[in-house]
């Protein structure tokens, strides 16, 4: 038969463990529940290994432990557009190929006897051949020259550091206030918003903090409307 008094320090035990969801966990990583009970360890020793087990526990602020924010001469770095290198990639690409394609337009002039027929005929061919080599690459900066690499942030002004590729793929800052920041009353595809006449595309899933980008967007300002203009009927 179970001794009584066996049974009655494994109630206490059990009784006070309920109490608190750490000492717990200090009964897991220390001895084992019966153990504790059978060795007749009192509340005040539960104190002692649960005291013992939350200093060593590294202590750090949450803000600390949770931020990956990493700081520059621009700013906080809030956004990384995950096609940037993408966007590189396809315009080098692009300009190899039609810097390959005039390279090779005065061989295949010689080489078909073009030279020696009529100017129109010259006229045509290098007109078609200039129009595709020129077409993608031109086509290609006015999608993506808009596309955010990376967006700073600088908590003290208010302001925002763009950085975008140029025509000749070096990277460009584009510096702007949130309060130049203007939405388009119609959704475009290859603008998310526009930093004063500079249309700019950015994905929000791709904010590490989704408050950076309602600052950014003006979303986190009161909303106020006029009830005067709300009432006011439509003039047809």
């Amino acid at each position: 038969m179970f001794p009584v008094n066996i049974v009655r320090r494994l109630g206490q035990c059990a009784g006070s463990l309920s109490r608190s969801n750490t000492v717990l966990r200090v009964a897991r990583h220390a001895a084992p529940l019966t153990v504790c009970c059978l060795r007749g360890e009192g509340r005040s020793q539960l104190h002692a290994h649960r005291s013992a087990f939350l200093d060593l526990t590294p202590q750090c602020p949450s803000t600390r432990c949770l931020s990956t924010v990493s700081h520059s001469e621009d700013g906080n770095l809030i956004y990384t557009g995950s096609l940037g290198s993408a966007v590189r990639g396809v315009k080098l690409f692009s300009y190899s190929t039609s810097g390959t394609s005039l390279f090779l337009v005065p061989h295949t002039l010689l080489k078909t006897g073009l030279v020696v027929q009529s100017f129109a005929m010259k006229a045509t061919f290098c007109g078609v051949i200039g129009f595709f080599t020129f077409l993608t690459p031109v086509l290609l900066h006015l999608i993506t020259k808009g596309y955010v690499v990376r967006l700073y942030h600088n908590p003290d002004r208010d302001t925002y550091t763009a950085v975008t590729y140029s025509v000749f793929l070096t990277e460009k800052k584009s510096v702007f206030h949130q309060r130049q920041v203007r939405i388009p009353a119609v959704s475009q595809m290859f603008t998310s918003f526009y930093a004063g006449k500079m249309g700019l595309l950015v994905n929000p899933d791709m904010f590490p903090v989704p408050q950076d980008y309602n600052h950014l967007m003006g979303y986190d300002k009161p909303f106020s409307f006029d009830t005067d203009q709300v009432n006011q009927p439509d003039e047809s």
